[in-house]
């Protein structure tokens, strides 16, 4: 009874030390997170709990194609790969961690013969098994073990940021070439309108209403617009090689729908701050990082205390010391020891405060994981609705230059306005249809980098 008060007073004691504690999520700033693009106040106020970022892939990428590309990625990117095999190796680890509270035993037979002045051998044998078992009273063991279960969770944080990162790899890469093909139809469709100037101004000159310089132009109009095709046709061609090394695949052509067909969600702010912490896998490693350190503070702390060690070997042995015990006997024995530190030469006091160092060392850096998410969020929305504005206006100005264009061409031919005009007219209609294509991109873009921001990509 008086051993019994004796341990339960003890556990009281070192409970009272904080070698037990679990990591409990210390205060973090998230005032002010995340901008609102729209709102004078400058924040984003959050007044429902749905969140883009806990949208599936597959509802906020509903392209057939992408998603078999997404599909593909998922099950061949070698990052991936090797990212589920990291979670593994930790398992292992963790695994290695909690047998350490389980006895080892150890067998190791012996036989031996020895003989005297050429007589007779004498045959000795012992055949034991040897149990150690190290008492974890002051929690060494425990906080090693909860370091590893945290490591465990960083380490398949990590997984998820690699699979969101392929997911948005290949979702920016898909619509890139989406953008490429709207653009290159562009510069065609107005390839053959320069062609077209090229040769009504021939005809000019023919007929003696314009000069040879008129032509000169339009024709070197027309070879530029040449060119630009080219350098679109090479920029596909590195996309898809691209694109194919993220699949895990040779390269090879993309199957790719339009850019014009594309279907993206639009309701994009909501439930930004809490996602955060809780979506965002390099947020969550962050903090398990934290965690761990907090652990590894704990096990330094506990190799200021005494180590306990308990050791057993039973022996079905005939050596009897003295004389040989034939047929052989049990030998058993049991050994107690306790190594308490006194003078590490300073080394224990330098693990402790080096543990406590690189545990506020994982608080900034998780502090400022979640500073670094608001500030990704913040500008995917200012992206998507900069991208969106600009394109409606585009889309006027198209209308406009396009009638530009006819209206010029007819002037020209009337002779009421150069040909330089009319150059002039096809150059900003083939820019600003351009602009609208890389900004209808951009959008798709941001909708990608925002789904990301959040966390995307878990299922």
């Amino acid at each position: 009874m008086k051993k019994l008060i004796m341990i339960m007073s003890a556990s009281l004691l070192l409970g009272s030390c904080g070698l037990y504690n679990k990591y409990d999520r210390p205060d973090v700033n998230t005032t002010g997170l995340v901008r609102d693009v729209n709102s004078l106040t400058d924040t984003l106020a959050v007044t429902d709990t749905t969140s883009f970022g806990n949208m599936p892939w597959r509802s906020v990428f509903t392209d057939p194609q992408l998603q078999s590309l997404i599909e593909t990625g998922l099950a061949n990117n070698p990052d991936l790969l090797n990212a589920a095999l990291n979670v593994k190796m930790i398992k292992a680890q963790l695994m290695a961690a909690r047998l350490a509270f389980v006895p080892s035993f150890t067998f190791s037979p012996q036989g031996t013969l020895s003989s005297w002045d050429g007589h007779t051998p004498t045959k000795t044998y012992s055949l034991p098994v040897t149990a150690s078992w190290n008492l974890d009273l002051f929690g060494n063991l425990l906080s090693q073990k909860r370091s590893a279960q945290v490591a465990l969770l960083a380490t398949k944080d990590y997984q998820m940021a690699v699979r969101s990162n392929v997911i948005a790899g290949i979702a920016n890469m898909y619509y890139t070439l989406l953008m490429l093909d709207r653009q290159l139809e562009i510069v065609t469709d107005m390839e053959g309108l320069t062609k077209e100037t090229w040769e009504m101004m021939k005809l000019q000159m023919e007929l003696g209403r314009a000069r040879s310089t008129s032509v000169q132009s339009a024709e070197a109009n027309y070879y530029s617009v040449q060119a630009q095709a080219s350098d679109l046709r090479r920029q596909v061609r590195e996309i898809e090689n691209s694109l194919s090394l993220l699949l895990g695949q040779p390269a090879q052509t993309i199957a790719r729908g339009k850019l014009d067909a594309q279907s993206l969600p639009t309701e994009l702010s909501t439930g930004v701050a809490i996602q955060m912490l809780n979506n965002r896998p390099d947020v969550h490693a962050a903090e398990m990082k934290l965690a761990q350190c907090f652990y590894d503070t704990e096990t330094a702390r506990s190799r200021f205390y005494p180590n306990i060690t308990i050791s057993g070997t039973g022996a079905y042995t005939n050596n009897g010391g003295m004389g040989i015990v034939n047929p052989g006997k049990w030998l058993l024995s049991a050994v107690g020891s306790l190594v308490q530190p006194i003078f590490q030469r300073g080394q224990l006091i330098a693990g402790l405060k080096v543990a406590k160092a690189q545990q506020e060392q994982a608080y900034n850096d998780w502090q400022n994981a979640i500073l670094k998410a608001g500030s990704e969020v913040s500008n995917a929305l200012v992206q998507y609705n900069s991208s969106d504005e600009k394109s409606r206006l585009e889309a006027k100005q198209i209308e406009v230059l396009k009638k530009n264009v006819e209206d010029t061409k007819q002037l020209y031919i009337s002779s009421g306005s150069t040909y330089l005009e009319v150059i002039s007219a096809q150059t900003n209609l083939l820019n600003a249809e351009l602009s609208k294509a890389a900004d209808d991109f951009s959008k798709m873009q941001a909708v990608v980098s925002l789904y990301s921001a959040l966390g995307g990509g878990r299922n």
